[in-house]
């Protein structure tokens, strides 16, 4: 299984950038875990908000397969505790999903046309953070769910 976090815009804060790194190297090899980050789009500020969410929809859709798995990062999805989602990737693993995208939208969110691909909405948490700290939040939570399923005594219940 790979699983792949697609985000618009790039990490510009070094201590963020530092943080990811750390968790990504000690994500169990087999997940072949990457993040692609897609360039902003350019002249952003001269289109409405849901021109730019359809630019950015085409941006994302030339990451994914019909065949993929996909998540979407929304306010409005569900929300997991830590071993919830362990298990849930667990289930991905075990019923041979190939591909899974999680998906990090700009600054308005995603499409319609994104919201219609999407497989699940998921939410990690009802308060809003940059979009940079959830880039490391949802590494770390990876790095978690893995640690959970070995059984190691990182996570604490």
């Amino acid at each position: 299984m790979r699983i792949s976090l697609l985000c618009i815009g790039k990490t510009d804060d070094k201590e963020i950038t530092s943080l990811i790194s750390y968790y990504l190297t000690r994500l169990p090899k087999h997940w072949n875990f990457e993040i692609t980050e897609i360039p902003d789009i350019k002249n952003a500020k001269n289109l409405s908000p849901e021109l730019l969410k359809k630019e950015e929809s085409k941006m994302f859709s030339n990451h994914i397969d019909k065949t993929d798995l996909v998540i979407i990062l929304d306010e409005k999805g569900k929300q997991f505790t830590s071993r919830e989602f362990a298990q849930k990737i667990d289930t991905w693993m075990n019923s041979s999903v190939k591909k899974v995208h999680i998906l990090i939208g700009g600054a308005y969110g995603f499409s319609e046309e994104v919201y219609n691909r999407a497989n699940e909405k998921m939410s990690l948490s009802k308060m809003t953070f940059t979009h940079q700290m959830i880039r490391l939040f949802i590494v770390e939570q990876l790095y978690r769910a893995d640690q959970i399923l070995q059984g190691k005594p990182y996570h604490n219940d």
